[in-house]
């Protein structure tokens, strides 16, 4: 998975090798599947999310500082529920709280990252008992590449396989990233559309 991320983003595109035309394919060929790492990174991107991939933790750190500069969030207020998460990305100029909802920006890891529809897996181990549009506008969401799967279906049989006697509540899906989207399917009604970055660490 590393020389693929390496690979999709480096410089050396798609434009540097001959484009396969429809005359050279066959017909009876069958359609080839892109990998899911690309089909998650090209329907994240179509939902409005801004992606930051990173080989290593001081890449994640890095990225991580760039978000706060980029968005003026240096001297700002952020809401995080995981203290693991709060301890790994705390800076002397960030206030933390895990109770003020109207934060600047909301800090969280997620469940899984789902290929299917671009979105994100959260539970209440995420977001705790409250609803997406209730959690502040500016999403920054910790993952890995081993979150990546194929489809919702198989995101919710991952919960229940690692939650066995304790499967969480408030089971959702966040995938509006943008003001111009109004689509919603069950896992995602009542929501409202975030402006999101995924921070994504290479670990396999």
């Amino acid at each position: 998975m590393k020389r693929f991320f390496s690979k999709l983003f480096s410089k050396s595109s798609s434009e540097d090798a001959p484009e396969e035309t429809s005359a050279n394919k066959s017909k009876y060929m069958p359609e080839v599947k892109a990998p899911v790492e690309e089909r998650f990174t090209i329907e994240f991107n179509n939902n409005g999310g801004k992606f930051l991939y990173c080989e290593n933790p001081q890449e994640i750190e890095h990225s991580f500082d760039m978000i706060l500069h980029d968005n003026e969030w240096l001297q700002s207020e952020m809401l995080c529920f995981d203290s693991k998460l709060t301890e790994r990305f705390k800076k002397k100029s960030l206030t933390v709280t895990r109770t003020n909802l109207n934060a600047t920006f909301f800090l969280t890891p997620c469940e899984y990252l789902v290929a299917q529809n671009g979105g994100l897996l959260i539970s209440a181990n995420q977001i705790q008992s409250h609803k997406l549009q209730d959690l502040p506008k500016n999403f920054v969401v910790f993952a890995t590449t081993s979150q990546i799967t194929e489809t919702l279906s198989e995101g919710l049989k991952g919960i229940k396989g690692k939650y066995v006697k304790n499967i969480p509540t408030n089971i959702t899906t966040i995938k509006h990233f943008n003001q111009d989207t109004d689509q919603e399917d069950f896992l995602t009604y009542g929501s409202t559309a975030k402006n999101l970055y995924l921070l994504l660490l290479e670990d396999l």
